[in-house]
Formats: C-alpha cells, sequence, structure tokens
C-alpha cells in the first residue's frame, strides 16, 4: 500500500470529497487525522479532530498532536472550503472575508504550521484543494473565484521556495461534483432539478464528477509516483476547460 507507516492529516473530513480523501488514505494504509468543524461524520479508523482552519490555535495543535502520537507528518490535505454564490455587487464584506478566511487562511495556516516538521524530516507533500473557479471565471462566483485563485497562486509560491527540501506542494482543480457541498447549493436554488440540470449540461462529459474521482487525484499527487510533481494544479472537470 502507498501510504503503510505514514501520517496524514486531511482538513473538511466530515463529508464529501475531503471524507473520500480520509478514506481512500486510511484503505491504503496511512494514520489519518480527520479534522472538520463537526467530525462526527469522519470516517471511521481515522482520529477525529474538531478544527475551525479559519483559527491559528486548533490548526496548530492539530498537527502537533498527529506528529506528536505517530513522530512525524508526511502529508497535508488543506481541502477545508466555503462556497459563496453572488455577483461583485451583491456580495457583502462579511461573505466575501468568510469564504476568504476558509479558502485561503485555512490552507495557509495548515501550510504554515505543516512546513517546520516537512521540512525537518526532510519529506512532506501538501495537497491544496482549489477549483477550476480559481482558472475561469464563473458566474454568480465572485469571492469564491478569487479565493482559490489565490490557493493556486499560493501553492506555486510555496513549490518553488521549497522545490529540492523534499518538500512537495501541489493543488487539485475539481469541476462540478456530486457531493454534498453542491446539494447543498442546489437545494437552495428556486428550481433544484433544473439546476442540476444546468450543472449537468456544462460538462462535455455530460455528467458531474465524483468525490472518490477527486480523491483519487489527491492521493496520485501525495504518492511518490508523483515525486517529480510540484507547483501545479491537476484539473479534473469533464473537459469543461477544454470546451
Amino acid at each position: 500500500m502507498r501510504f503503510d507507516g505514514k501520517t496524514v492529516l486531511v482538513t473538511g473530513a466530515g463529508s464529501g470529497i475531503g471524507h473520500e480523501m480520509a478514506r481512500r488514505f486510511l484503505e491504503e494504509g496511512a494514520t489519518v487525522y480527520a479534522a472538520d468543524l463537526d467530525p462526527a461524520g469522519v470516517p471511521h479508523g481515522t482520529v477525529p479532530l474538531a478544527v475551525d482552519v479559519t483559527d491559528p490555535d486548533p490548526v496548530a495543535a492539530a498537527v502537533s498532536r498527529a506528529v506528536a502520537e505517530t513522530g512525524a507528518l508526511h502529508v497535508l490535505c488543506n481541502n477545508a472550503g466555503a462556497s459563496s454564490t453572488t455577483d461583485p455587487v451583491s456580495c457583502t464584506v462579511e461573505d466575501w472575508d468568510r469564504t476568504f478566511a476558509v479558502n485561503c487562511r485555512g490552507v495557509f495556516l495548515g501550510t504554515k504550521f505543516a512546513l517546520p516538521h516537512m521540512l525537518a524530516q526532510r519529506y512532506g507533500v501538501i495537497v491544496n484543494t482549489a477549483s477550476v473557479a480559481g482558472l475561469v471565471g464563473l458566474p454568480d462566483r465572485a469571492a469564491y473565484c478569487a479565493s482559490k485563485g489565490a490557493v493556486i497562486a499560493f501553492t506555486r509560491q510555496v513549490a518553488v521556495q521549497y522545490a529540492g527540501t523534499g518538500v512537495r506542494c501541489n493543488s487539485i482543480c475539481p469541476g462540478t461534483v456530486d457531493s454534498p457541498w453542491v446539494g447543498r447549493l442546489l437545494a437552495a436554488a428556486g428550481d433544484p432539478a433544473r439546476a442540476r440540470d444546468q450543472l449537468v449540461a456544462r460538462q462535455p462529459m455530460g455528467r458531474l464528477g465524483t468525490p472518490g474521482e477527486v480523491a483519487a487525484a489527491a492521493l496520485y499527487l501525495a504518492s511518490d509516483d508523483a515525486a517529480f510533481v510540484t507547483g501545479t494544479e491537476l484539473v479534473l472537470d469533464g473537459g469543461l476547460l477544454a470546451g
């Protein structure tokens, strides 16, 4: 198994993509610390952690606990995220700040506290969950597009900063995924069925992605199979950007 003896920390592990990441790392032999605002839903067999990724103290504590209990932190998946469905005019300052706090500050804090341990052991992989929304403009996603674009830029900076140290940093950029998060967005639409059909219609492959497909990409980037991959964004969008 690819992650035998490895320690992995996944944020946003209570549902959707993060849950599937944590479950698959566990299946492949890792000791998995599964962090979420509400860790009740994290996969059985992982170590549940209640973490608000916007708050430095619990993020630092999660990293410290993983290292104290296992002696290392090999993989960090900064996956926790927040959605925002407004245009620049209707987006409130509060919504903008909240979106950036979760999507950007959360990635920064996880990286900040994990890096000293990874650099000391001369090995570590950071996988940040960005989005195709960070690569193109999407209607009614002002704060979301901007925040995910920031994640991609930060990922590249970290990769270049620490290239050659044994630490790699990459991002994954999912398109629309059939996850609880998207389910909540659809439920809030005036006509959920029509909204879902519209999402499916914009995918050249004619379907939404699955959390498992995105998790598989994250595990590839975290594995030694991707030892020469750093500073890149792996797009999983059913052909959306190619269209």
